[in-house]
């Protein structure tokens, strides 16, 4: 007989009951699983019209994941977690279902930007951890409640512009501690502007309003473009002082006003009556001295002041000229005419624009860019553009000086930066007087180089294209061989069919989709890497015996790579480095895991300029680079690249 096991104690299932209890309580919340994400975005996708741009997200996929399948369009990702969504200028319609997307816990910023979207504004406060909401260039309207954005302390960047929003500014904007740029222009908000004293806030554009009264002390320092075509705005920087306010006039003072102007008018009248009333034998002496004079084919009397057609062409064309635009107040300031009659040298010219270096009376030495294929880009659309480029900072970057906007011509100033650029650096004429670049060089403008382009993609989220032409060309050194980027963010004022001289248009899925993302620039780095490893032309250099599909440089690297190493690969010009083949192989595997044709394999920015900071410069002598006859078997991996030595 099977012994018989004994009921469990009552208090034991209390306990056990109690501990489970305990247990669940303790425990941290779990994060938003993907399938939770999902769920919710495709909620919100229901709640629009018009969304055949978002075909990609359907049940059974994943957003941010990007094997089996690609992320989802329009979602930003970070490690496989989502932090943003930018829907921007895709036709999209519908109501914003806010409440779809409260599950998303990781979501930082949202863009909508250039669609059709209308009604009131979105309740964006119950995403209170949002830090930046872009819904620029819609048709949004009426007014939005004061206390809008009450709940979301962590916001930084809001873009409101160029919709028909109306009534008073939100006064909890005052209160959103974190806020710096912030975007009304275009709209119909009246009032007064808030009392902004968020000591961060260093961009604000209240202008095309119908706003009044004085403009907050904060906002003394900005460009006062930002503040025009208002109704009665006051104060710096406006040129407007703030005075007492105006009384009404009586009725008594109207009435006498209204008479003198009648006896005005009744005197004017009366005196061109006498004009023309004049003797007859004055009307006849003044014909007679008419009819001697000498009068040429085009009706002008010899004498008088004549203007040819080619003046008052030039005239016209003056007049429709703008003016310079600075977009930093601590420069120094000089107008159009400056430039024009300053001493310039042609520093370069191609298909995508020429470049000038012009030599101001003030000893100052600029470049002045002049661009060809940017002539159907908006006023309000480029100076908008153009800010957003001159607010960026960066000792990697070359700041924008100044614009100007004419509907037939761009142009960009910037500093002049007195070294070469990589480009000469790396392929110029080798002599006494251009010293060749040795590994802890290259590796330093790789890092500067890395290290830009990641503020670039930081700076700017909404942009596919944060850089869009990096290339050697536009890394300039300065004197101790730090790099400086420049023709940056220049992607969404280029004309459609002058895109594909982007370098990022050359990568491997514009060629194959038609379409390019943020990892474009990652491959345009990866490109660069190699190009500075190997001393080669990424365009020009064709392996022997090679066919011309096989002609770019990352095939012939990876083609190396999946035989066997030799020290033929890296540029002669290191030959002194010593002890840096494994740093060296290093670089080697980031510039190829950046430039994987397969986007979902290719690196992320983030890991690469990670992997980048880790490199080490190493010292150099006479004697310690590997021969010629050294081979290295190699072996690729995710993260690293492993190497031996076979004599």
């Amino acid at each position: 007989m099977a012994r018989s096991v004994p009921p469990w104690p009552l208090p034991g299932v209390v306990i056990l009951l109690s501990s489970l209890a305990l247990f669940l309580f303790i425990s941290p919340p779990v994060a938003s699983a993907p399938a939770d994400d999902a769920d919710a975005l495709l909620r919100f996708k229901e709640s629009l019209g018009n969304s055949d741009t978002l075909k990609n997200w359907v049940v059974g996929t994943t957003p941010c994941r990007l094997r089996p399948k690609p992320r989802w369009v329009g979602v930003l990702c970070y490690n496989e977690t989502l932090w943003g969504l930018q829907l921007e200028n895709m036709g999209l319609t519908g109501m914003i279902d806010v409440d779809a997307l409260v599950g998303l816990n990781h979501l930082r910023t949202i863009s909508i930007a250039g669609n059709s979207f209308d009604g009131p504004f979105p309740d964006f406060s119950k995403l209170g951890a949002l830090k930046s909401v872009y819904v620029s260039r819609n048709a949004f309207s009426g007014e939005i409640p004061a206390e809008a954005f009450a709940s979301m302390g962590s916001l930084k960047k809001l873009h409101l512009s160029h919709n028909e929003f109306t009534g008073s500014i939100p006064v909890s904007l005052t209160r959103a501690g974190k806020l710096i740029d912030l975007r009304l222009d275009d709209n119909q908000f009246t009032g007064k502007i808030p009392d902004f004293k968020q000591a961060g806030l260093n961009f604000v554009n209240v202008s095309s309003n119908q706003l009044e009264g004085p403009i907050p002390a904060v906002l003394s320092n900005l460009n006062s473009n930002l503040f025009s075509d208002n109704k009665d705005l006051c104060g710096k920087p406006l040129d407007m002082s703030c005075g007492s306010p105006k009384k009404k006039i009586s009725t008594v003072l109207l009435v006498i006003l209204i008479l003198i102007g009648i006896a005005i008018a009744l005197g004017i009248l009366w005196a061109i009556w006498a004009f023309f009333r004049r003797d007859s034998s004055e009307e006849d002496e003044l014909s007679r001295t008419a009819k001697g004079k000498t009068v040429d084919v085009d009706g002008h009397e010899q004498g008088s002041p004549r203007y040819s057609s080619v003046e008052l062409k030039t005239a016209r064309e003056q007049q429709e000229q703008g003016r310079l635009v600075f977009v930093a107040s601590d420069r120094e300031r000089f107008e159009l005419q400056d430039l024009m009659r300053a001493s310039a040298e042609v520093l370069r010219s191609s298909n995508f624009g020429s470049s000038y270096k012009a030599a101001l009376l003030s000893g100052s030495a600029l470049v002045v860019k002049r661009f060809r294929q940017m002539n159907g880009v908006g006023r309000e659309d480029f100076q908008e553009h153009m800010r957003r480029l001159g607010r960026l900072k960066h000792t990697n970057l070359v700041p924008l000086v100044a614009f100007y906007y004419r509907k037939d011509e761009k142009l960009l100033v910037t500093d002049f930066i007195g070294n070469e650029s990589l480009v000469q650096a790396l392929h110029g004429n080798r002599s006494p007087n251009h010293p060749t670049l040795d590994w802890p060089a290259r590796l330093r403008i790789v890092k500067g180089v890395a290290r830009g382009l990641s503020f670039l993609h930081m700076e700017l989220p909404t942009l596919i294209l944060p850089h869009g032409h990096l290339k050697s060309s536009n890394v300039v050194l300065g004197e101790n061989f730090e790099p400086l980027l420049t023709d940056y963010g220049l992607d969404p004022v280029m004309s459609k069919d002058a895109k594909h001289l982007l370098v990022a248009y050359q990568s491997p899925e514009y060629a194959q989709t038609g379409q390019v993302t943020r990892k474009s620039d990652v491959w345009s780095l990866g490109i660069l890497i190699l190009e500075i490893l190997t001393g080669k032309y990424p365009a020009n250099f064709l392996p022997q015996g090679g066919s011309n599909d096989d002609a770019d440089l990352a095939g012939w690297v990876n083609s190396v790579v999946r035989e066997e190493w030799t020290g033929e690969v890296f540029d002669k010009d290191m030959e002194r480095t010593r002890n840096a083949e494994g740093e060296m192989l290093k670089l080697l595997t980031i510039g190829l895991g950046c430039c994987e044709l397969d986007m979902g394999k290719r690196w992320d920015l983030e890991k690469a300029a990670k992997k980048i900071e880790e490199l080490k410069e190493m010292e150099y002598d006479d004697s310690s680079y590997a021969s010629d006859s050294d081979v290295y078997t190699t072996a690729v991996t995710d993260d690293e690249f492993s190497f031996s030595r076979n004599n």
